[in-house]
């Protein structure tokens, strides 16, 4: 993460603390659902409150005397971000009675010695403030009765919790440059954590061999020769009729969301069970999206006859994924490490091309020498071109003058853009075709 203090979040399962990191960073970064354990890695996201710019972490919720392997990844988790903190928020749930790990945990982080601040959440209404002033048995004084639902306190406890942070005036900020935002995405436990953490050099995301493990989508950043990625691990996307909990079916449409904003989206295969439906269908969320694209097939340790089953591969893929020949395929293993040196300098270079802007002079020596009459579709579908121009990059938009406006036949409109690429490149990113009238 950035050089900016980190508040962290912590408390129980399902007492708030995503809904008080939403409210805190003004973004429904995190899924809040009545269902405990939604969280499970740590979660950053920026905020701002009268001048001081800090990071706020989002925990999964610790509970005591569970022994079993994801609620033990997540207490690691949380206890990475109780390390990195400048302040701690102890969230508890104001209409529940304390708990023996809410002591527990109380105690466990006066230990830290850090400023700690006690949120007694679910407090909306003047009925409920004297009652919790019961929770000053866990012995922290700065308390806070709070709705983060409804914002009302929140503004109390962030005064207290920046009080001793400086503003950025006072503080050397990061240089935060341009960012490349990369998102893993993917059928579950095809190993997109594991990818995430291999790049980042470090335990980012919980790696479990149970499918479904990751929820909440986990970013973090990453600087490689000088460059800045922004690399986030979305949840396996399932079929609809296999996504049946509240949390799952949120995770499919936080993931969604995640490829709408990302710049370039690497789409993780598994290379032993190869290329399913269900990789083209979140592949096509991709390109429909207007992302650029990078194939990846994972577990390439675990294939014998690399030769042949790479070949297969390829085939499969140019059949299944055909809309998506643009796209770069890389063969690596996220769990060893083997081919990911490849991961950064192709997403730079598909990057580069997503960006890249052909002067409107090139463009039409290009069309000119052109043959027009190229391409499968019947000759009185094709229209005549006066003209063309880039219109937008990050996808590249072309516009074409034509003598009429009408949809281009889809294969000449393939033919076009094919001839583009051959041109001028746009390596791992889609091309968008418009026609407009000439006057």
């Amino acid at each position: 993460m950035e050089n900016l203090p980190i508040v962290a979040i912590v408390g129980r399962p399902n007492v708030g603390k995503s809904a008080l990191f939403n409210r805190i960073t003004g973004r429904r970064r995190a899924i809040v659902t009545n269902e405990p354990g939604i969280t499970r890695d740590r979660i950053y996201g920026e905020a701002e409150w009268m001048g001081k710019v800090f990071d706020v972490a989002d925990t999964g919720g610790v509970a005591g005397g569970e022994n079993e392997e994801i609620p033990s990844r997540i207490v690691e988790q949380a206890n990475v971000a109780i390390e990195q903190a400048a302040e701690i928020i102890l969230v508890v749930d104001g209409r529940t009675e304390l708990t023996a790990s809410d002591f527990e945990l109380a105690q466990l982080l006066r230990r830290t010695g850090k400023p700690l601040a006690l949120a007694v959440n679910k407090i909306d209404s003047a009925a409920w403030i004297a009652r919790a002033e019961e929770f000053y048995k866990l012995g922290i004084s700065r308390l806070f009765p709070v709705s983060a639902e409804h914002g009302l306190g929140v503004d109390d406890l962030l005064d207290a919790v920046t009080s001793a942070l400086v503003a950025p005036s006072e503080a050397a900020q990061p240089d935060r440059g341009d960012e490349i935002n990369v998102a893993i995405i993917g059928r579950p436990n095809v190993g997109k954590s594991t990818l995430l953490n291999w790049l980042a050099q470090a335990e980012r995301a919980i790696v479990s061999e149970i499918p479904g493990t990751t929820r909440d989508a986990v970013d973090t950043l990453v600087e490689q020769d000088g460059v800045r990625y922004r690399l986030v691990d979305t949840a396996g996307i399932r079929r609809k009729g296999k996504t049946l909990l509240i949390a799952e079916k949120l995770s499919v449409v936080m993931s969604r969301r995640h490829i709408r904003l990302c710049d370039v989206a690497i789409l993780l295969l598994d290379a032993v069970e190869g290329v399913t439906a269900l990789d083209a269908t979140i592949g096509g969320y991709a390109h429909e999206s207007g992302k650029s694209v990078i194939v990846a097939f994972n577990k390439w340790d675990q294939i014998q006859d690399r030769r042949a089953v790479k070949q297969t591969l390829l085939d499969d893929a140019a059949r299944k994924l055909k809309y998506l020949e643009y796209a770069s395929r890389l063969f690596l293993s996220a769990k060893s490490g083997w081919g990911t040196a490849k991961v950064f300098p192709e997403v730079q270079e598909v990057m580069a091309a997503r960006r890249k802007r052909i002067p409107t002079a090139e463009l039409n020596r290009f069309l000119h020498t052109l043959d027009l009459k190229g391409g499968t579709s019947p000759a009185h579908r094709k229209p005549k071109i006066y003209y063309m121009t880039q219109a937008a990059a990050s996808p590249p938009s072309f516009v074409l003058f034509t003598d009429k406006v009408r949809r281009l036949h889809f294969s000449y409109e393939r033919f076009l853009v094919n001839q583009l690429r051959k041109q001028f490149g746009f390596k791992g990113t889609p091309i968008h075709l418009k026609l407009r009238p000439h006057r």
